[in-house]
């Protein structure tokens, strides 16, 4: 154990900074900016390549970039989050993780190396817990590589319709609600069920008396 750390966060806290960066890259992949906002404590500061600036002037300046491309892809491996030396582990409010990951990016025209390249890269977060809810305070994304990258996007029409979108139209948008409509029909459902076998048990025990 290093002596910058106080030690490794609770499993519950390290499961719900993850989340947090999970909901992150689905945001940025997504082009949710929202739910990429929702990541940030409003005084935030992210530092990102040529970058430094607030929560919404990163909003602002991510965004126009990230409409320039066709499709981004984030993946996150290895996941390492600490509570600094001097915090008290079971009831930290401060932690930082260091998480590493490749960004695929694709954009107009095919080849130019401006949007179509791979990164390989490392985000270096402060988190703060506030009213119990995990949020970057700080951010520096450290980028080890850099290389050329196009995919063949006319190819992915061939496996099938449904195809990603960058919106609400995505599939994960869809599956979200029918997940949602199918949960509260079947909770109406069993209740209805429910209620039916009561007025029946209720008349059985009146002819009965």
């Amino acid at each position: 154990m290093s002596a910058l750390t106080g030690g490794p966060a609770t499993a519950a806290d390290e499961a719900a900074i993850r989340r947090v960066l999970l909901e992150y890259c689905r945001g940025i992949d997504r082009l949710d900016l929202e739910l990429v906002r929702g990541c940030y404590w409003p005084e935030a500061t992210d530092r990102h390549g040529p970058f430094t600036g607030t929560r919404d002037e990163f909003i602002d300046w991510v965004g126009p970039l990230l409409g320039r491309q066709t499709m981004t892809m984030h993946h996150l491996g290895n996941v390492l989050v600490d509570i600094p030396a001097g915090h008290d582990v079971a009831d930290a409010h401060v932690a930082v993780a260091e998480s590493y990951g490749v960004a695929y990016h694709v954009g107009e025209p095919a080849g130019d190396v401006r949007w179509n390249y791979a990164a390989g890269f490392r985000y270096v977060d402060r988190f703060e817990r506030r009213d119990g809810r995990w949020r970057i305070a700080d951010r520096i994304t450290v980028i080890e590589w850099v290389r050329p990258w196009d995919a063949d996007r006319d190819r992915i029409t061939k496996f099938g319709e449904h195809l990603p979108r960058r919106d609400r139209t995505d599939p994960l948008y869809a599956t979200l609600q029918a997940a949602a409509v199918g949960e509260t029909a079947a909770v109406g459902e069993t209740a209805a069920v429910r209620e039916t076998a009561t007025v029946r048990e209720t008349a059985t025990v009146r002819e009965t008396a």
